[in-house]
């Protein structure tokens, strides 16, 4: 089948290289022509686990192209997956700009039947939207599906080739027999396929996302509380967890969610409610404490310095909103890096991924960054963990010790236990648990 992809982010080329690599033949369309060159000479724009080897592949079976030419991407098309950016306004709201800008594009080219489909997080009524916009140009039938995706950065490859669900809307009987050939080599193992009305498909992405931000806001109150009672939030995490109608993922404390998707679609969900009349106040709730939550290691800080880190230097561990990415977006370790020079500190970054990333964000010479994470280290007043990567679950915490001018960890992905710490002579801060400190042995 020939496949069109419009947008090659993450959603898009994680879309387009797994349709190849099951035997279609797929362009990618982006307008961005230095990245299209760049991905034509093999180069993958982004990191991503398992992703590059079967970029690599499929672009060399030839059945994974590149092009900046809209009408030249989508011709001959049976499909064309529109994977465009729908970045949040300063009122929450999605911006529709780049898909409903595609979509009248795509109308003046149509030669045929063809099924448009929406693979990016929109509201509800895009779908609608999208109809219209085509129709004003367009001279042959089409249709136009919602098909979102739920793509783990980090773990994106492998849930689009063993998704645990796939979740098409549409009425139309024709997308929905194409549709069921398309993704039937990735459910072959009997997970389900559900096809609903185009409105409700757009309303399960955001309810699910943000059903599960919910959870991990409301495991942080739970790890506040905890810090206050003398409870250690992890005995809770896995006293509760164990329960099925909870479930154990997502209830792990921490420092905030963030990244592309969590943040926007609380907030996209939170003004469609506006604009329907609705308040959503758990949800209300789940932004504010996201937003308090990411300034939670910064409020250790200034609290065991005494209010003033002015002059301090800190190393801080990871970037990236979570492991296994290079994504910054809306990642806690942006807002940890912003507070502690604007009271006046430094900061050593180091991440395996995403401080190129960073470096493009943020220009500031209190900001440096250092590649070997030891290193970042040395003669700081502290170590600050913002990132799960594996390669700081178990560090040399001699060498820790020798290179920090104190032996004081603010840790807000608790990677470590802080009895353990406290053996090793440490000052250890995490998350929702006791703090300890060893240093005094």
């Amino acid at each position: 089948m020939k496949i069109s992809v419009v947008g090659t982010g993450y959603v898009g080329l994680v879309t387009g290289t797994c349709f190849a690599e099951t035997g279609h033949d797929v362009v990618c369309v982006d307008i961005d022509a230095d990245k299209v060159q760049k991905m034509v000479a093999g180069q993958i724009p982004i990191y991503e686990p398992h992703l590059e080897g079967l970029f690599q592949r499929n672009i060399k079976e030839g059945r994974l192209n590149f092009t900046t030419n809209l009408k030249d991407g989508i011709e001959d098309a049976r499909v064309i997956f529109l994977a465009l950016p729908t970045p949040p306004g300063e009122d929450g709201s999605a911006d529709l700009s780049y898909i409903l800008s595609a979509a009248e594009e795509i109308g003046k080219i149509l030669d045929k039947y063809t099924i448009i489909i929406d693979k990016s997080t929109v509201p509800v009524g895009t779908a609608e939207k999208v109809t219209k916009k085509i129709k004003q140009n367009a001279k042959v039938g089409f249709d136009v599906v919602s098909n979102p995706e739920f793509l783990r950065e980090g773990f994106a490859v492998d849930d689009f080739m063993k998704p645990d669900r796939v979740v098409i809307g549409t009425s139309s009987q024709k997308a929905i027999k194409v549709l069921k050939e398309l993704y039937r080599p990735f459910v072959r193992q009997g997970n389900p396929i559900y096809f609903m009305d185009e409105r409700s498909a757009e309303m399960t992405k955001y309810a699910a996302n943000s059903f599960l931000a919910t959870k991990i806001s409301f495991m942080n109150e739970i790890a506040l509380l905890c810090e206050k009672t003398g409870v250690d939030v992890d005995q809770v995490r896995l006293g509760i967890g164990s329960d099925e109608r909870i479930g154990k993922r997502f209830l792990f404390p921490g420092i905030g969610y963030g990244g592309s998707c969590f943040p926007k679609d609380v907030k996209a969900l939170i003004h469609t409610a506006g604009e329907n009349g609705c308040t959503v106040d758990i949800l209300d709730a789940v932004t504010r404490v996201n937003d308090r939550q990411k300034k939670v290691l910064v409020n250790k800080v200034i609290e065991y310095f005494g209010g003033n880190i002015k002059g301090k230097k800190f190393a801080l561990w990871g970037l990236a909103f979570k492991p296994d990415t290079d994504d910054v977006r809306e990642a806690p370790s942006l807002t940890i890096i912003a507070e502690l020079i604007r009271l006046g500190a430094s900061v050593v970054a180091s991440d395996l991924e995403a401080m190129n990333n960073v470096k493009a964000s943020i220009k500031d010479k209190a900001l440096t960054f250092e590649k070997d994470h030891y290193k970042a280290c040395a003669g700081a007043d502290a170590l600050i963990i913002a990132t799960e990567w594996a390669l700081f679950r178990s560090p040399d915490f001699k060498v820790l010790k020798g290179i920090l001018k104190d032996a004081v960890i603010f840790d807000g992905r608790n990677l470590y236990e802080p009895k353990e710490m406290y053996r090793r002579g440490f000052y250890y801060s995490s998350i929702g648990r006791a703090i300890v400190d060893g240093r005094q042995q």
